[in-house]
């Protein structure tokens, strides 16, 4: 049995997902920045700074451009769904972490590593949850070319980031 992938042209549904992922990344910097105030204030100090407003700006010229580029575009309801199948692991993620997500890297002198949850099976589940999401959510939108573009550069950054990352992580349980 073959199966077709279903594909339409409708703003509405690039607009509802478009709607739905800017909310998602607008409070989670909400969050994100309460759990790295408390994090400082508890003692914790912040690595990497430097890349991270290149970060910020990857990730915002991302979303900026999926809302030019997406509208009217057809819809790969496969891609779409597998964006919608990974959003559970980053609420897993975001659970686990509790207090201690954040888009930083801070450190926290003491605490331990955590151990559970996604952490059990994979040192940075998050940054798996990003790397899909880069790629299949301009896939969605056949945005092929767009895709390739920001997974690469996102690529990039992240060998910087997890380089820093555990290079922070061992000072800290060592």
């Amino acid at each position: 049995m073959v199966t077709e992938m279903v594909t339409f042209a409708t703003p509405p549904v690039a607009f509802a997902v478009l709607g739905l992922v800017t909310l998602q990344r607008l409070s989670e910097l909400v969050v994100a920045r309460r759990n790295t105030s408390r994090l400082l204030a508890a003692g914790g100090y912040e690595v990497g700074a430097g890349h991270y407003p290149v970060m910020v700006a990857l990730h915002a010229a991302w979303l900026a451009g999926l809302w030019l580029l997406a509208p009217g575009r057809p819809v790969d309801t496969i891609a779409l769904a597998a964006y919608f199948l990974v959003q559970p692991l980053r609420l897993w993620i975001l659970m686990t972490l509790g207090g201690r997500w954040t888009t930083r890297i801070i450190v926290l002198p003491g605490a331990p590593l955590v151990r559970s949850g996604p952490y059990r099976f994979l040192s940075h589940p998050n940054y798996v949850v990003v790397i899909a999401e880069i790629a299949l959510l301009p896939l969605a939108f056949h945005l092929y070319w767009y895709a390739l573009a920001f997974s690469l550069a996102n690529a990039v950054l992240l060998t910087v980031r997890i380089r820093a990352e555990n290079a922070a992580l061992a000072r800290a349980v060592t």
